[in-house]
């Protein structure tokens, strides 16, 4: 049997010490699509960072995961689970590819392996995905995995000089069960 957290192109796994180069990567491209900028960072601040997030415990189901190439084994993305609110029986997460891997169906695969980890295992309700509303690439992603647009803050976040809106988009546990197996494939 192949491992749960294994895809047809990916594998998530846990962040390694050596993993923070492809951070520093990762958020380099975010910064050049137009997201929040922020001031630069050492090479040595994302490698301390990757050794504390190597041994760190995950909490209240927060976490972490490298989003793994499965032919070559390269880091192509992270995706994680944050704000989770078990009670309430929501969450939020989020997913970033590096630039020379976008396109490639590795965002779509480890977003179907967390959520289904969440819904079957955790047995969470509710995920959220707070998305910029200039980056239609990434609404019509969330769409095409079956998230729903539930709102929009307007002028909610400040970057590149101005406010911008940020779009509200959620899936429920039995729409994603009515898109996606809840067990693995």
């Amino acid at each position: 049997m192949t491992s749960f957290w294994t895809g047809k192109r990916i594998r998530l796994r846990g962040i390694e010490p050596e993993d923070g180069a492809a951070f520093m990567r990762f958020a380099s491209d975010e910064e050049r699509l137009g997201d929040l900028l922020n001031p630069p960072r050492s090479a040595e601040s994302y490698r301390a960072w990757a050794k504390e997030q190597a041994t760190a415990k995950s909490e209240n189901d927060c976490f972490q995961l490298v989003i793994e190439a499965g032919d070559t084994g390269e880091a192509v993305g992270a995706v994680g689970s944050y704000h989770a609110d078990s009670r309430a029986g929501w969450f939020e997460y989020g997913v970033t590819i590096g630039a020379d891997h976008r396109r490639k169906g590795y965002a779509a695969e480890a977003v179907v392996l967390l959520l289904r980890f969440m819904f079957a295992e955790r047995r969470f309700h509710k995920c959220q995905a707070r998305v910029f509303a200039h980056n239609e690439s990434s609404l019509a992603f969330h769409r095409r995995l079956g998230f729903v647009e539930e709102g929009r803050l307007r002028d909610q976040v400040f970057f590149a000089g101005g406010h911008h809106d940020l779009v509200m988009m959620g899936m429920l546990a039995d729409e994603f069960a009515g898109v996606h197996s809840l067990s693995e494939r």
